[in-house]
C-alpha cells in the first residue's frame, strides 16, 4: 500500500512526464489531491510559447480572419487542440494514475484556461484508493 503522499507524488510525477512527452515541454508547477475517490491535478506555466502567441490580443482578430468567423479567436482553437491532445493521451493518463493509485479509473475531465495558464484534470476512481 502506498500512502496520500506517495499517490499524489507518482500522479504528479506520472503528469509532467505525459505533458513533456505530447506538449514538448512540463508544467512549471504540478500539485495533485486525493480527495475520496478523485484525484484532481492541478498544473501551472503550461502554455508554450507559441501558444501564448496564439492566444495574444492581436492574434484573436488574425484567426478570426484567417477562418472566416466574425467572433472567432486563437483562445477556442487552443482549447480544442490540448482537448484533442489529452483524448490521444488518454490511455497513457489511465495507466499514470491506475498505476499510481492501484485502482480502476472511471473517468477523466480536462480543462485549461487560457487566461491563466493553468491546466486542471479530475480523475474520477472506481474506489477509493488503500492508504
Amino acid at each position: 500500500m502506498k500512502s496520500q503522499g506517495e499517490i499524489e507524488s507518482s500522479v504528479c510525477d506520472g503528469i509532467s512526464r505525459f505533458q513533456q512527452e505530447f506538449i514538448g515541454r512540463g508544467p512549471s508547477d504540478i500539485h495533485s489531491h486525493l480527495v475520496g475517490t478523485m484525484i484532481i491535478v492541478r498544473l501551472k506555466g503550461v502554455l508554450t510559447p507559441a501558444e501564448r502567441q496564439l492566444i495574444s490580443p492581436g492574434q484573436a482578430t488574425a484567426v478570426a480572419q484567417h477562418n472566416g468567423q466574425e467572433n472567432g479567436n486563437g483562445r477556442s482553437l487552443l482549447k480544442q487542440v490540448r482537448s484533442h491532445m489529452i483524448a490521444t493521451g488518454r490511455q497513457r493518463l489511465r495507466q499514470i494514475v491506475e498505476e499510481a493509485a492501484d485502482v480502476d479509473l472511471v473517468s477523466i475531465h480536462h480543462d485549461i484556461s487560457t487566461v491563466t495558464g493553468e491546466e486542471l484534470f479530475a480523475f474520477s476512481l472506481a474506489a477509493a484508493p488503500r492508504l
